[in-house]
């Protein structure tokens, strides 16, 4: 058992000191690039500007027999780009495969002055980020680096699963934690072969209305998803890290990728993962608080004043627990404004508009 005196230590001679408290840094979206095609590694210093996270894939999407182009590729754009206040991830090989350990040691001693966070695919318990924890510890200290590398667990299995508390506590690099749906369904044998949302079959009837089982009976769709992305919001938060959505496959449907996406953030998720272009402005309109919404959060907060007891505000009751929703929003609302001209701006517009 590992002495809680210890758990802040660093992993290997040299390495820097573990965080203490993850940072919260807008992500609102994760957007995926492939860095070994160059056509859209080109396009990475355009995307700069409109992704809060740009994560170069190395994993699935990326064909075998390109897994080194992506690796070298991805290591040529974090050292031409000024990646100003967006981050820079990457999602390495999964552990069990014959790639990742070169993932690590080139990106770690090569760019890791660049990366912020390293997402491991197909985590399925603590162990396999101990594992991560001590190699980059070695990786780092090596490198000369002064600041600890971040990581991200990817939950796809039904292990991760049965295991995320103990992943979400691993270690104090873990920055957080997403869904990943397609492969969570294979390993669940669910009968689905979508790349998130929702399925026709999935659904709820209304009761019958006479003789007749088949007349007069509504349908409601429901979400696959929602015990996964509820437990594992519950042990991000109580673990202090951040949990996001992870991708939405069928790009043509904005509606449905909004409607997703929102869910999630009602749930407590952050961000989403964007896997084309036209996918960032809707994480970034989704993820981020409605202005009349951060509006009314702090009338609430100004009238609770020191945050206790209870007031009525608009034929609406409002108490201690009331205004700490409001200061979730609030909090979110202002770290977004501080990256996001446009946003703050929306947000002062709607201030002046209900002053």
């Amino acid at each position: 058992m590992r002495s809680p005196k210890d758990f802040f230590r660093p992993l290997a001679v040299g390495a820097p000191e573990p965080v203490r408290e993850i940072p919260f840094r807008p992500s609102r979206m994760i957007h995926f690039f492939d860095p070994g095609n160059e056509k859209m590694a080109a396009k990475v210093p355009d995307l700069v500007a409109r992704a809060d996270v740009l994560l170069g894939n190395l994993e699935d999407a990326i064909r075998a027999d390109r897994k080194v182009a992506a690796r070298e590729g991805l290591v040529r754009v974090a050292r031409a780009t000024d990646f100003a206040g967006t981050q820079l991830w990457t999602r390495v090989n999964s552990l069990d495969s014959p790639w990742v350990l070169d993932d690590l040691i080139t990106l770690v001693t090569e760019i890791g002055d660049k990366l912020d966070v390293i997402m491991v695919p197909k985590v399925e318990s603590a162990a396999d980020i101990h594992y991560v924890d001590r190699l980059l510890a070695q990786l780092e200290a090596r490198a000369g680096l002064t600041r600890p590398i971040l990581v991200h667990a990817l939950l796809e299995t039904a292990a991760g699963v049965a295991n995320v508390e103990d992943i979400a506590t691993a270690s104090p690099r873990m920055q957080g934690i997403s869904l990943g749906p397609a492969d969570l369904a294979a390993s669940r044998r669910m009968k689905t072969t979508r790349v998130g949302g929702g399925h026709p079959g999935y659904l709820v009837r209304t009761d019958p209305v006479g003789d007749d089982l088949t007349a007069g009976r509504t349908t409601y769709q429901q979400d696959l998803w929602h015990y996964t992305v509820a437990r594992m919001v519950d042990a991000c938060a109580a673990a202090g890290i951040l949990p996001y959505y992870g991708p939405f496959g069928d790009i043509a449907d904005v509606v449905a990728c909004e409607d997703q996406f929102r869910n999630a953030f009602l749930l407590g998720c952050v961000g989403a993962w964007s896997l084309h272009p036209r996918q960032l402005d809707i994480a970034r309109r989704v993820f981020s608080p409605d202005p009349a919404e951060v509006a009314w959060a702090r009338r609430v907060i100004a009238a609770m004043g020191d945050g206790t007891g209870a007031v009525m505000l608009d034929g609406k009751m409002q108490d201690d627990a009331t205004v700490k929703q409001c200061r979730v929003v609030v909090e979110l609302a202002d770290a977004l404004a501080a990256r996001d001209p446009e946003l703050a701006r929306a947000y002062a517009a709607e201030e002046i508009t209900r002053g």
